[in-house]
């Protein structure tokens, strides 16, 4: 019977994500004759080259591709069990972590926070930053759920669970000089400046959508999914910045005045989670009845 040794997975693994056993060896603090010797261990143990030598670069066979596959799902499991053992002994609470894009409204943080707390005794870590980090971090089971404000793409659906928790009103805010514009509003607004999400947020193509549909032309001074980034701009002229009302209740930006709403716009809010063996409860609680009302 054949017995698979872990830590030769484990350097096997190393030697495949950083590119070659001299920079694996370093990264790992050991010596390149103990690296080689544990990949041809592994190698005789499965009966197959795991790499081959392309012009002085190994390259993965197509038994290591595969190898590789299995070994980052077994480490993966394995960072996942850690975690989830030691929320369960952590004085009998569980350890819930949020990752929230930037972009998200404080007050649905809050809420779904809130809401965490009253389904059982729990630690919450709340992680801010952009959609791609968020992600990463939450396939690698580093964090339980996601507040984002635009879906998981359909690549990504195979391997998340999502629902939308949200729908927030949107409306255009500007700087003092445009204040007249909410007179004959929206047609006030065609050809004026805006600050505009970008192309990849689902907001962008409602907003872009309404435009069409009221004969309005537009003209995109800047592009940015941060949300404070399109505020401050806004605040200092640069152009109208279309914003959730929600947003702005938890800001309370003195330098924006609100010109209008744009009727049938929203932006919408998705929590999402990753398919795990072992779940975290509250997540799993959270992901099938949490809805901001």
């Amino acid at each position: 019977m054949r017995w698979l040794n872990y830590q030769h997975l484990f350097y096997f693994r190393a030697i495949a994500t950083e590119g070659g056993i001299a920079r694996a060896a370093e990264k790992l603090r050991l010596g390149q004759p103990t690296l080689s010797s544990q990949l041809k261990q592994l190698e005789d143990m499965i009966g197959r080259p795991l790499f081959e030598r392309r012009n002085r670069k190994m390259v993965l066979t197509e038994a290591g591709r595969a190898a590789l596959d299995y070994a980052n799902e077994i480490f993966k499991l394995g960072d996942e069990m850690l975690e989830v053992l030691h929320d369960e002994a952590s004085f009998g609470q569980t350890h819930l972590q949020i990752g929230a894009l930037d972009s998200v409204p404080k007050s649905v943080i809050l809420s779904l926070v809130l809401e965490a707390y009253k389904m059982g005794r729990c630690t919450v870590s709340i992680l801010e930053g952009r959609g791609d980090e968020l992600f990463r971090e939450l396939y690698a089971h580093r964090i339980d759920l996601i507040l984002s404000n635009y879906p998981p793409t359909i690549s990504e659906q195979t391997q998340v669970f999502s629902k939308s928790v949200a729908r927030l009103p949107v409306a255009v805010y500007g700087a003092a000089q445009f204040r007249h514009l909410a007179k004959a509003f929206p047609k006030s607004l065609d050809g004026k400046p805006f600050v505009l999400p970008t192309l990849h947020s689902k907001l962008r193509h409602d907003l872009n959508h309404y435009f069409k549909v009221q004969g309005i032309q537009i003209q995109s001074v800047a592009e940015t999914q941060d949300t404070s980034l399109q505020r401050l701009l806004a605040a200092n002229g640069i152009g109208l910045a279309p914003l959730s009302e929600v947003k702005m209740e938890d800001i309370r930006d003195k330098d924006l005045k609100r010109i209008g709403r744009l009727d049938g716009v929203h932006e919408e809010v998705w929590l999402i989670s990753a398919q795990r063996k072992l779940e975290n409860p509250i997540a799993a609680k959270l992901m099938k009845s949490f809805v901001l009302e």
